[in-house]
């Protein structure tokens, strides 16, 4: 599927003219005016090339290309200009709002030359996010897949969170909500720092002493210390180490993505606390009831997110299976540990690749029953993309 162009204009002869001129080389959209303009990008795009007047009654071309910039930044931007805007484009070029300018009149070889070359730079900018996104997607997986294998207690607890999470990102609509699971299925990363009993301990719901809370609360800067230096996750990061704070980062003027890494940390911390008021065995009306009287200013529709869903569902009834038989994506219906307490797996964990060599090893040395009860998971609830 070719490429899309859009050409924006007050004119409406320019661009009939514009469709005539470059029909045959390239598939081109038209709209006029910049309102009209962002309409389309919302709704019709993806769009490869933009190409704008400077002078638009309205909305200029620099604000017009601007907004373009903020709602599909791989979109490339050029503007048409006169000789007297010469000093205004070059500020936007530099500013990084535009790929190029163009003064008018331009010809037609001038027209496709450049097109050609937005076009070049759209594709190399989508091929390198494709390859950053594949990377991030790896990273993730292999920090997860770490966590599952060292203290299989936190990383149950991330994917209950992770899934608190994707509930209440659907419920308010937000946008790049991968952002937000990615930060839930993160946020017990600092644990594996951790002694593997004070995990437990918070697994069970059970009371930590003074000495252990104190342990405890550290791992989200242990995460945060782990995770900063990985392109894209530095907000990411920022929103795991303030987990705990009732309105994080008020006072800071440079964190990274405002508004969404404070709200997202708000998010992480009202999931985490309903977890562990469900752990300790409140019920969802009590937990809803604390997230209320103790959270200044929370969204309500997050505490609706949170009592709306609902205990997840198996296709498939658990039933006794032998750890060799296990599949990758079977889910575990109980706690696996060894003679002397320790915990292998934990129960809702779902088996990975990593999981599986790790029972078949504990199985081989007979330190783990060679049976247990695991079931096959319902469709998964809706994700966000890296």
């Amino acid at each position: 599927m070719p490429d899309q162009i859009l050409f924006v204009d007050d004119e409406p002869a320019l661009l009939q003219g514009y469709q005539r001129l470059l029909h045959k080389e390239f598939k081109i959209t038209t709209a006029v005016g910049g309102e009209a303009a962002l309409t389309l990008v919302q709704h019709m795009g993806p769009f490869a090339v933009v190409l704008s007047d400077m002078r638009m009654p309205g909305m200029n071309g620099i604000e017009f290309l601007f907004k373009v910039k903020t709602l599909a930044p791989d979109t490339v931007r050029i503007m048409l200009t006169g000789a007297a805007e010469l000093k205004t484009a070059m500020d936007a070029v530099n500013e990084g709002n535009i790929f190029r300018f163009l003064t008018k009149p331009s010809n037609k070889d001038m027209l496709v030359r450049t097109l050609n070359d937005a076009l070049a730079q759209h594709h190399l900018l989508c091929a390198e996010k494709e390859l950053l996104e594949k990377t991030l997607r790896s990273t993730v997986y292999a920090l997860t897949e770490v966590l599952s294998v060292v203290s299989p207690a936190a990383f149950s607890r991330a994917m209950r969170v992770r899934r608190y999470v994707q509930r209440i990102v659907a419920r308010l609509s937000l946008a790049s909500p991968w952002k937000f699971e990615v930060a839930a299925m993160l946020s017990q990363l600092g644990c594996v720092t951790l002694d593997p009993e004070i995990i437990d301990k918070v697994y069970a719901g059970t009371q930590l002493s003074p000495e252990e809370e104190a342990q405890y609360v550290t791992h989200p800067r242990a995460a945060h210390d782990l995770l900063r230096g990985i392109p894209r996750l530095e907000a990411i990061a920022w929103m795991v180490s303030r987990q705990y704070e009732d309105l994080p980062g008020e006072e800071e003027a440079d964190v990274p993505g405002l508004p969404d890494a404070r709200l997202g940390a708000r998010i992480l911390r009202a999931a985490l606390t309903f977890d562990s008021l469900l752990r300790k065995r409140h019920s969802r009306v009590d937990a809803a009831h604390y997230l209320t009287q103790s959270f200044k200013g929370l969204d309500k529709r997050i505490i609706e997110a949170l009592m709306e869903l609902e205990p997840e569902a198996m296709a498939n009834p658990a039933r006794p299976a032998f750890i060799e038989d296990l599949a990758e994506g079977a889910i575990l219906d109980q706690d696996i540990r060894t003679p002397d307490g320790l915990l292998v797996a934990a129960k809702g964990q779902e088996v990975s690749f990593s999981l599986l060599r790790k029972l078949r090893s504990y199985r081989e040395k007979g330190t783990i029953p060679g049976e247990v009860a695991a079931s096959q998971p319902a469709a998964s609830t809706p994700a966000g993309n890296a």
